[in-house]
């Protein structure tokens, strides 16, 4: 006898956010109530071997295994072995991924396995735990990923980009909080600093400064935006931040909608004082972070 258990839940996130918690493997035993510790043992790009242990059983026994895990984010689709089967002969786990709207995901786990003959449980009792729990721990999954939807994100949060310059933070993302739309997030310039400029092929941006005088030189033309003032940025408009005032300056920025890349989303125009090549797509840019 085979040993085969099919359940799934329906999360209220992105796909990709729900892709990027729950193969977070270091976030497992936070994410997961029978996992006490997890320990990677080798990891690549596409794959990780690593060692799992439970909290204490209620006789005291602690359970621990290796497995190894193999994964295909254009399909959506994860698989997973025990390496080290304990009671098992074999057991063999397929996660997929479903995107079945832009904040809703049908999450599924299939296991195939059979039981060792002097296994302490046959398959049919194991296949009936394996259900009960998988239902258990899936409720809780949905819970923790569209709590997190929900969390309040500061500035020191996050890491802050310095690559165009002054001190970029993005808030609310993709990553952050799974938002499927666009992206939010705040910059600091000193008296005299300035964002390099750039251009959003996809989307719009909101700028409104909290603090201090911005100059914005939008296509070569500059715009002064005082202290609780606002202004759009339209697409593909080169612009250029500077600080003109006699303090720090606060602003608050929007983007949106999201490009189909996060790569594609800023241009770069002018050279930061972090990079030497203008002219380029923004490869470690807040969008392509929050993706």
């Amino acid at each position: 006898m085979i040993g085969h258990t099919d359940n799934a839940v329906e999360i209220a996130a992105p796909l990709g956010f729900v892709w990027a918690r729950t193969n977070d493997l270091a976030r497992w035993p936070s994410l997961f109530s029978e996992y006490a510790s997890i320990e990677i043992l080798e990891e690549t790009a596409d794959s990780a071997t690593f060692r799992l242990t439970m909290h204490p059983d209620d006789e005291g026994r602690v359970w621990s295994w290796v497995s190894e895990r193999t994964w295909d984010r254009e399909r959506g689709v994860v698989r997973a072995r025990r390496v080290e089967t304990g009671p098992f002969e074999f057991m063999n786990i397929t996660w997929t991924y479903e995107e079945l709207g832009p904040d809703r995901t049908l999450m599924r786990w299939v296991q195939d396995f059979r039981m060792k003959p002097d296994a302490p449980v046959d398959t049919a009792w194991m296949t009936d735990n394996i259900n009960r729990n998988s239902r258990v721990q899936q409720e809780l999954i949905k819970s923790k990923v569209e709590q997190a939807r929900r969390a309040v994100v500061g500035m020191g949060d996050v890491p802050a980009n310095r690559r165009r310059g002054g001190d970029v933070r993005t808030l609310v993302s993709p990553a952050t909080v799974g938002s499927s739309s666009g992206f939010c997030g705040a910059v600091r310039l000193a008296p005299g600093e300035s964002v390099a400029e750039h251009y959003h092929p996809y989307s719009e941006e909101y700028l409104f400064v909290v603090t201090g005088t911005l100059r914005v030189d939008l296509d070569g033309d500059p715009v002064s935006v005082g202290a609780e003032q606002a202004l759009l940025i339209p697409r593909e408009v080169r612009h250029r931040l500077t600080n003109v005032g006699g303090g720090e300056a606060l602003a608050v920025f929007q983007l949106s909608p999201l490009a189909p890349e996060p790569h594609l989303g800023h241009v770069d125009t002018e050279a930061g004082p972090l990079e030497s090549v203008p002219g380029e797509h923004a490869a470690h840019d807040p969008v392509a972070v929050g993706r």
